[in-house]
């Protein structure tokens, strides 16, 4: 049995975690913790079983665990994975990882120098229609992928569990960014997977289309060159609906993703799959989570967990060039080989 911690009582812990750890065999999360204490009595009444510390510091001093679970705002996780890791433990931590190539550079040396899996929720790989399409892709169904369109639209923020209504998403203190950091992580790590190449250049702009008084961008353009495909990217909070939408081209036929909807076309035809849930549908995703518990799970079994944070390293890069192109007024930056 794995014994693990959750640090961070959020909406993504409570609503997506927990259901997912609770369907994962030979895990038990036998500690948490969160910053609002009153938060300890939806604790007691989840996970009866479990210890509630006070504090991360206290928790990481003294519960008895095998890995923790980060489930709090980005600017607390480099801080929490250097002193998880220093203790020995496994990390999985929700993204984004870190909000640096410096604080990357500094937790993945620790975690390779203590032989730890530090671990990165990459939970969209999951949704029905992204592996669906993931699947399709690898079977040649569009050929050699050429070019991929991703758009998400979103008419606001989404909220966050705190007791005082203060969004740490608006806080660039705090969060690192708007719609780029909270979206564009997602979609740098399915887009790179389908295409399968690392790209080689990244152009940008970030703006604020709608809501003027926020300190973070609403909506941000990425353009992706890799060596035989490009991806355009288009993430905004400022949108008069909540939907996404993407095409996948390849050389021999096409994919659209219409929210919960594939459509295929190609030599052969159209066809259509139902894909449900949207990827629209809500933000903590529980049935997403679950996939991602085990391959964690498994990875630490195997001391193995090298493909996951090479995937978020890339992520952390393209997020940094991205804002860097932006303030440079969206001049084309290269992407340095690994």
């Amino acid at each position: 049995m794995v014994r693990g911690a959750i640090i961070g009582l959020g909406n993504v812990a409570l609503d997506g975690h927990l259901p997912g750890w609770a369907v994962s065999e030979g895990v038990e999360i036998v500690a948490v913790t969160d910053v609002e204490r009153a938060r300890r009595a939806e604790a007691a009444a989840r996970l009866p079983e479990a210890r509630w510390f006070d504090s991360a510091d206290e928790l990481l001093d003294h519960a008895r665990v095998d890995f923790v679970d980060i489930c709090t705002p980005p600017s607390s996780h480099a801080p929490l994975i250097e002193r998880a890791l220093a203790r020995g433990l496994h990390v999985l931590c929700e993204k984004p990882l870190v909000r640096s190539p410096d604080e990357l550079a500094a937790v993945s040396r620790l975690a390779a120098a203590r032989r730890r899996v530090l671990h990165t929720v990459h939970n969209w790989h999951h949704a029905p229609i992204v592996r669906r399409t993931a699947e399709l892709v690898r079977d040649g169904a569009v050929g050699r992928v050429t070019r991929v369109t991703w758009h998400t639209l979103r008419s606001r923020p989404a909220a966050t569990r705190d007791a005082s209504g203060v969004n740490w998403r608006l806080d660039p203190s705090v969060s690192g960014g708007g719609i780029l950091t909270d979206h564009g992580w997602h979609v740098f790590y399915v887009v790179q997977r389908w295409i399968g190449s690392r790209p080689l250049a990244v152009r940008a702009r970030l703006e604020k289309r709608r809501h003027a008084a926020l300190a973070v961008e609403d909506t941000a353009t990425v353009e992706l060159t890799f060596a035989e495909a490009s991806a355009e990217i288009v993430l905004t909070w400022a949108a008069d609906e909540r939907r996404n939408w993407a095409e996948v081209r390849g050389a021999t036929g096409t994919l659209e993703l219409q929210d919960d909807t594939l459509v295929l076309l190609n030599h052969g035809g159209a066809e259509r799959w139902a894909c449900p849930p949207a990827l629209s549908n809500g933000s903590t995703h529980p049935d997403w989570f679950a996939p991602v518990a085990g391959q964690f799970v498994a990875d630490i079994a195997a001391g193995n967990g090298h493909a996951n944070l090479a995937e978020a390293s890339l992520c952390v890069v393209l997020e940094s060039l991205a804002r860097e192109s932006s303030r440079r007024g969206g001049e084309t930056l290269a992407v340095e080989p690994v």
